[in-house]
């Protein structure tokens, strides 16, 4: 065990590095009358006395234990007063709360504590949050991440900061034990209230603190510590990674109405733990991410992507999300929309229409003379005007669409032309098709042109037709 002389001037330097330890400075202190929390309340007092600076206790009242509840709050409150500090605490109600919606004791508590603690931080103009967690806290997170099954980021444990809007958030604490802690405050005569319920085994914690890490440190007495290394270990790998998914999901996702494209040949280049990173970042946007993001679902996607063959997969993942893969396109999100079925004419007039259902536009020129179209851009297709019956219509597919393709003999169906592409079928019915007065298909934009109404040497007028859009 450390002195405070020893470990009190790396937190003071720490504070000092993060930024919130300046003159006029603004910090609310999360309270809960426990010896962690008073101490963490009695250093900031001592570093105001050096550096002022604002400090708000709040207090959150969970109304678990009530006698107990009172009299944490009463302490709380009365050393407030005591040391001038602005007061804020709450009743949170949870017996009630949790009776209503369900929710577990901890999930339930946490969700109502944090609201409070956002609204005083509001209110007070904080942009800084400071809680009262510590190493012995920390040791036990991770082994009980351990038992559960964890990875890289749940063995990076309670993060030392963390920003939420404009409320940034830190443990001082989170390196200094329980026993520094108890100690300090038997030094500096520091008041605490003590939780009956810490003796609960009922609560896994409670466990893991009395009866599991006793056991263990039996083998290895500096546990603890083995267990704090391993968690600042795991969150600077856990940081880095996370900037490499960040990095990977702007190069290569795109987002498509709620949900997200990939090409599979280009997430296949990625290392595999890149591709379990990049999959949960895109289930974490469902709406209810936590059950989204079970290991099981993770890997059946990443099977679903790996192999292959079938090249068609239609995969129902959950929260009314599908994964839906079209030969080396993927989709990953809500569940696709049915058939886009459009109609839209063209008369001779025309110089341009919009397709509202794809976001398409097309635009006609005429031009004098034989102008035949040599570019490589398959969105650009020239015709003998003299040769087309109008109207011509831009329309979706249907049925049994025919087309006598340049360079080909004969006439192939439109289906066929899209299964040899590999156009997704999730795209087919998107795809604009140019037909003219006979439903003679005259051109697929992106894919294909049929050999009506080429420009010869002898066309007067040239149709110049381009097609403007992301779909193609």
């Amino acid at each position: 065990m450390q002195s405070q002389d020893e470990w009190k001037p790396r937190l003071l330097a720490q504070a000092r590095a993060d930024g919130w330890w300046r003159k006029d400075s603004a910090v609310v202190a999360a309270v809960s009358g426990g010896p962690d929390s008073m101490a963490l309340l009695h250093l900031l007092k001592s570093m105001a006395k050096e550096t002022p600076f604002r400090i708000i206790v709040a207090h959150a009242n969970h109304q678990f234990r009530v006698a107990e509840s009172q009299e944490e709050a009463k302490l709380v409150a009365g050393v407030a007063k005591e040391w001038g500090l602005p007061f804020e605490t709450v009743e949170l109600g949870l017996p009630e709360y949790i009776a209503s919606t369900g929710m577990n004791a901890q999930s339930a508590a946490r969700e109502k504590r944090y609201d409070f603690l956002r609204q005083v931080a509001e209110k007070h103009s904080c942009p800084f949050l400071l809680m009262g967690h510590h190493a012995d806290d920390q040791a036990e997170t991770v082994l009980m991440r351990l038992i559960r099954g964890t990875g890289i980021s749940g063995l990076a444990g309670i993060p030392y900061r963390r920003k939420e809007d404009q409320l940034e958030l830190f443990r001082p604490l989170l390196r200094i034990t329980k026993c520094e802690l108890l100690d300090y405050c038997k030094r500096n005569g520091v008041p605490y209230a003590v939780d009956s319920s810490n003796a609960d085994r009922h609560y896994f914690r409670n466990a893991v603190r009395l009866d599991l890490l006793p056991m263990l440190e039996e083998h290895n007495p500096r546990l603890k510590d083995s267990l704090v290394r391993l968690a600042d270990m795991a969150a600077a790998d856990d940081d880095y990674m996370e900037d490499q998914t960040r990095r990977a999901f702007e190069e290569g996702i795109a987002p498509s109405g709620d949900g997200f494209r990939v090409g599979r040949r280009w997430f296949r280049g990625r290392h595999v733990a890149l591709q379990r990173r990049l999959i949960k970042l895109i289930l974490n946007c469902s709406s209810n991410p936590r059950r989204m993001l079970d290991y099981q679902l993770v890997e059946e996607i990443l099977a679903a992507l790996e192999q292959e063959s079938p090249t068609v997969i239609q995969l129902d993942i959950g929260d009314g999300w599908v994964l839906s893969r079209e030969y080396e396109e993927v989709y990953i999100g809500p569940g696709l929309p049915g058939p886009v079925n459009f109609t839209y004419i063209v008369t001779e007039t025309m110089n341009e229409v919009r397709i509202n259902e794809t976001g398409e536009q097309v635009l006609l020129e005429r031009l004098e003379g034989p102008m035949a179209y040599g570019g490589t851009d398959r969105r650009v297709a020239c015709f003998d005007l003299a040769r087309l019956k109008f109207p011509l219509r831009v329309r979706s597919r249907l049925p049994g669409d025919l087309m006598h393709p340049y360079g080909l003999n004969g006439t192939k169906k439109v289906q066929d032309m899209f299964v040899d592409a590999k156009v997704p079928r999730s795209r087919r019915d998107k795809l604009p098709i140019l037909v003219d007065g006979d439903e003679r298909v005259l051109w697929i934009p992106g894919l294909r042109r049929s050999s009506h109404a080429l420009v010869t040497a002898d066309t007067r007028t040239t149709l110049r037709i381009t097609f403007t859009g992301t779909e193609n």
